[in-house]
């Protein structure tokens, strides 16, 4: 529901109305009795777009959109390469180890 301004034209008063866009404009002032209220014209509200993805997938430009279709195939390629590299290591035999410290050695030249 809008927030309507409304000002009497008899006293001056002004005040915001909460209600429904349907409900009748209101003619009555609350301070001086009088018909001479009016509706003001206002600015109304700003637009809030919340969530994920509403400016990607309605404002961006094919060529904005190619370009980062691209520019993932490209990361995903750079990623598969290494993972076919590893995989490659492991199926040859070859293990990766972290050499560990002795901890025997080390208790025993205190």
């Amino acid at each position: 529901m809008p927030t309507y301004d409304y000002v009497c034209d008899d006293c001056e008063h002004t005040f915001e109305l909460f209600q429904q866009m349907t409900d009748p404009v209101k003619r009555k002032c609350p301070r001086c009795g009088k018909l001479a209220l009016r509706r003001l014209v206002g600015t109304g509200a700003g637009v809030l777009f919340r969530g994920s993805g509403f400016y990607q997938t309605d404002y961006r430009s094919d060529s904005y959109r190619k370009a980062a279709d691209a520019e993932k195939k490209a990361a995903g390629d750079a990623s598969g390469k290494k993972k076919d590299a590893a995989s490659a290591a492991t199926s040859n035999g070859e293990k990766k180890s972290t050499p560990k410290p002795d901890t025997k050695a080390a208790a025993g030249s205190s």
